[in-house]
């Protein structure tokens, strides 16, 4: 049996570490109160095995043992079945890693299944394990305080999208050719975390719904209703950063755009004079073709005034080429 950590709460105070999980059958049996058993990527026989103890769906087993969830909640009679998707951002590779913790709350118990290094579970058992007047009420009290730990962690990774979308506003007026392909795969990461939060609202109301129906303590409504806030806050500030993303990227367009139009233009300049100038000594270049072709029966060339006559010419059609493009500002 992969368990992570495994305990027997009374009065919301530790009372036992069993070994194996019939021995926290056994505790819970001889003493009462709540156990809190923690797995990592159990199989399915190991699954099977809780299942039979607690009580639980076969659906959600499967679901628990296969992974690959989105985030959810899910009542079977009197057992909640809860999926949530930690994550932490990682500045080198500018990408969003999920974890994936499934949680089983029944009467009495609380059985936690981790597909991924979360340390958030064990941090949130030894908070909680400080606090006996909270965890005194029970399984509830656990799966707030996960929920809660969960939408906190999402802070950071807020933080470090929102970071990178301030570099990405610096690349792309500063003509970056790569701020294309960061701001996509930025967008990705983004709607990644959206799919991991969006459902959040949801299961927050469908717990809310539950308050008077199963006694929640007026402790513990408070505690879900401050989640709910901050879910809210992860939520609109996500939104607002696909918002922008899609802003800077056709900004980028545009401003690709613009920068190939001036570029267009500046070889349209150059490209002007080159053709002015050419046709500007191709006049030269025609006289003196003509008068180069060797023939005797040419006037001009037995006339004492001939070949000044070809250099004006020469000179002149140059000089009235000249006025034209330069008239038209093509030099």
């Amino acid at each position: 049996m992969t368990i992570i950590d495994n305990a027997v709460y009374v009065n919301g105070i530790r009372t036992a570490t069993p070994e194996s999980l019939e021995q926290s059958v056994e505790t819970l049996a001889a003493h009462g109160g709540m156990v809190w058993i923690g797995l990592y990527r159990p199989d399915e026989t190991e699954m099977a095995a809780v299942a039979a103890e607690f009580g639980l769906h076969l659906l959600a087993v499967e679901d628990a043992v296969n992974a690959h969830q989105r985030p959810k909640l899910e009542r079977y009679d009197n057992n909640l079945f809860t999926v949530l998707r930690p994550a932490r951002y990682v500045d080198a590779t500018e990408t969003v890693e999920f974890g994936e913790l499934h949680i089983f709350t029944g009467r009495n118990f609380v059985v936690t299944v981790r597909h991924a290094e979360t340390p958030g579970v064990a941090r949130v058992r030894r908070d909680l394990e400080q606090q006996p007047e909270l965890l005194r009420h029970g399984p509830e009290a656990v799966l707030y305080a996960l929920l809660d730990r969960v939408v906190d962690d999402y802070g950071p990774v807020i933080s470090g999208l929102e970071n990178d979308i301030d570099e990405i506003e610096d690349q792309l007026f500063g003509g970056d050719p790569l701020v294309s392909r960061r701001i996509y795969e930025l967008a990705r990461e983004v709607i990644q975390f959206q799919r991991a939060i969006n459902p959040l609202p949801d299961m927050m109301a469908s717990l809310k719904r539950g308050f008077e129906k199963y006694g929640v303590d007026i402790e513990l409504q408070r505690k879900l209703r401050d989640v709910e806030d901050h879910v809210e806050q992860v939520i609109s500030r996500a939104n607002g950063f696909r918002d922008l993303l899609q802003n800077a990227l056709t900004l980028d367009g545009t401003l690709t755009a613009n920068r190939q139009n001036e570029a267009s233009a500046a070889q349209n300049e150059q490209t002007k004079k080159i053709s002015s100038w050419a046709a500007i000594f191709f006049a030269p270049a025609f006289v003196t073709g003509l008068y180069g072709m060797n023939f005797d029966i040419m006037p001009e060339l037995h006339w004492t005034f001939g070949y000044p006559m070809a250099l004006g010419m020469m000179v002149a059609a140059g000089f009235v080429m000249y006025v034209i493009f330069k008239r038209k500002n093509w030099l």
